[in-house]
């Protein structure tokens, strides 16, 4: 007999599948070049094992801020946390089953509504409302580490909810590394496709080396 699970046990399954670094993840240290056309700037990151983040060196304050801002989202993704402590007060809510399979839930709380697809135990699609503009990130495929999946291309679509016109439709390309025990991003391919040359920024982090506890 076939048990059917709640919308609830449906997103909790996807949310556990991602992956994240554990409890032990001690932080790392990279060179990091960019590559904007013909630019190229070079500098230096640390994540630490608080999940605090330095970027150094960068010349360009954009450039740098860019990096910040990455990074941040990195870290929000792999850094553990409970389901409960995330979710355990939001309402779950089943809606349409589309054409591949992919299970529409809308995720409530008391700020913010949320549409979340689910293909099989993976999040393939993440779609919200703030104020006038409304985003739409769509998954195409991921890397299975063996302890949680990562997303490798995805996009990124803001449209401004009055005039349903796209604002901006980024395309992203992910490289991951497995650094002693941890999945780590080594390269990120970001295309502004609204852009009139599909403008490209391409990072990469070189160098990249696991923290070491400092001696007693």
């Amino acid at each position: 007999m076939t048990t059917v699970k709640t919308a609830r046990e449906l997103f909790q399954t996807a949310y556990a599948n991602c992956y994240t670094w554990d409890d032990n993840f001690p932080g790392y240290s990279a060179s990091v070049q960019v590559i904007q056309g013909t630019e190229i700037y070079q500098g230096g990151i640390c994540i630490h094992r608080n999940m605090n983040i330095e970027v150094t060196g960068l010349k360009n304050e954009q450039v740098e801020q860019g990096i910040y801002t990455q990074l941040q989202d990195v870290v929000s993704h792999r850094k553990p946390a409970p389901f409960e402590d995330s979710y355990g007060n939001y309402e779950f809510i089943q809606k349409d089953t589309d054409d591949t399979g992919a299970v529409e839930i809308l995720v409530r709380s008391d700020s913010i509504d949320s549409y979340y697809k689910i293909r099989g135990k993976q999040f393939c699609q993440v779609r919200r409302e703030i104020g006038r503009m409304s985003f739409v990130i769509n998954t195409y495929t991921n890397l299975d580490t063996g302890s949680g999946y990562l997303a490798t291309s995805y996009d990124a679509i803001f449209r401004n909810m009055e005039t349903n016109e796209i604002k901006s439709m980024l395309k992203f390309e992910d490289t991951y590394e497995k650094i002693g025990s941890y999945y780590i991003l080594t390269r990120q391919i970001v295309q502004d496709c609204q852009a009139q040359d599909n403008t490209k920024t391409e990072f990469n982090y070189l160098n990249i080396k696991l923290i070491e506890p400092a001696a007693i």
